[in-house]
């Protein structure tokens, strides 16, 4: 084999290890928001605190994308669509780790909330987050696959976890109104649903970035929103 021979191939193996980073870090990303979701349910502060635990493998993987991403563009010098391919990455990491920090915010507040009394509307909760791990599960196979369609398909579905949240919201609403006892946990349900929609959005950022990926484009038109409830000004929790 010829060194030239030999730094291509080189070279797309490093390309092949950041995809492969990448979708490992999206599957525990998905793990995790799948049992924050079964904690939430079943009221499990054990499964919840793992959770939390989770979030650093999460982050240990962004920390061994970002080094990729500054050796490959140190080094290598990408140009055309392997640039895109690390750009790509390196955004659709942070994506990622977003959504780690938002399950496992919500695994914090399910701890607190294993000591409340159980309030029905946690299970619309469960079904806007089935929505948004299968957004993260379509997505990463679009990245995988390189696929267009699927990538579209996720970003239109932003529209219904915001249908969701809305309509959660107002549940909420109306548990606090019949029985201020219930104000504390329903606040806390609301913040949790809050970080379910934001984790849709990062999901539908990383459609975004897929469908630039692939087109070279970055979608002009807006992302279908609802949210009558207008309760974006109500910020997703920090670290």
């Amino acid at each position: 084999m010829s060194n030239a021979e030999h730094t291509v191939k080189s070279y797309d193996s490093e390309l092949s290890d950041l995809d492969n980073a990448i979708l490992r870090m999206g599957g525990i990303t998905e793990s995790m928001l799948s049992h924050a979701s079964e904690a939430l349910v079943k009221r499990d502060p054990t499964l919840a605190a793992n959770i939390i635990h989770d979030d650093f493998k999460v982050d240990a993987l962004e920390h061994e994308i970002n080094a990729s991403v500054n050796r490959l563009l140190a080094l290598r010098q990408p140009m055309a669509d392997d640039l895109r391919a690390v750009i790509s990455a390196l955004k659709i990491s942070s994506d990622l780790e977003r959504i780690g920090d938002l399950s496992k915010n919500i695994a914090k507040r399910t701890i607190t909330l294993s000591n409340s009394s159980p309030i029905g509307a946690v299970h619309t909760i469960a079904r806007m987050a089935s929505l948004v791990q299968s957004m993260v599960h379509n997505v990463l196979n679009a990245f995988l696959e390189r696929d267009e369609q699927k990538a579209n398909e996720v970003r239109a579905q932003d529209e219904a976890v915001d249908q969701l949240h809305t309509s959660l919201f107002r549940e909420l609403l109306t548990y606090m109104m019949e029985d201020p006892r219930n104000i504390t946990s329903c606040t806390h349900l609301l913040f949790i649903a809050k970080n379910v929609e934001r984790a849709g959005d990062h999901a539908t950022n990383i459609a975004e970035s897929v469908l630039f990926l692939v087109t070279g484009v970055i979608p002009e038109n807006d992302r279908p929103k609802d949210d009558a409830a207008n309760f974006e000004r109500l910020e997703s929790e920090k670290d």
